[in-house]
């Protein structure tokens, strides 16, 4: 295992850690792990300079910035209200557009069961199911869940 700190003062503080550690395991595999972390004090990012634009702005900013590609952002899970996901849970796999939240469940409109999807990449960036079976509203034990993708692709309407 290796250590480094640095603390540089000046305009602003900024503290940078970095540490590597390295595990092999004869014939089994090899892990390396990388940690950073820069610091800046309350203080200073008080005194860093701050602008104001309209949400519009900010909307048109975010979106070129992310040139392209699908973002989104989201802070609560009720963020993503309104919105459409491809989920992959413990055991199968759900599209659809998110209606509301009620406790530990996701509510889905216009939602379709996903028997097989295909390869993920072109899933998720071109839409391509080769087997699905619009469903209609279906509820998503949001504790099942074990990953999702933002769904920018029409909602299937017919069967697959």
């Amino acid at each position: 295992m290796v250590a480094v700190s640095v603390a540089v003062a000046g305009a602003f503080a900024v503290a940078v850690a970095v540490a590597v550690a390295v595990a092999v395991a004869v014939d089994v595999a090899v892990v390396v792990a990388v940690a950073v972390a820069v610091v800046v004090t309350l203080k200073e990012r008080e005194s860093m300079p701050t602008i104001q634009v309209s949400d519009e702005t900010y909307a048109k900013i975010k979106s070129q910035l992310l040139d392209g590609e699908s973002g989104f952002d989201i802070e609560d899970l009720d963020d993503m209200i309104g919105t459409c996901w491809f989920f992959r849970t413990v055991t199968y796999h759900l599209v659809g557009r998110i209606k509301r939240r009620v406790a530990n469940f996701f509510v889905l409109e216009d939602a379709s069961w996903v028997a097989l999807g295909g390869r993920l990449t072109q899933l998720v960036r071109n839409g391509a199911l080769e087997e699905v079976e619009p469903v209609g509203d279906a509820l998503v034990n949001i504790n099942a869940i074990t990953d999702a993708f933002p769904w920018v692709h029409p909602l299937p309407k017919e069967q697959q």
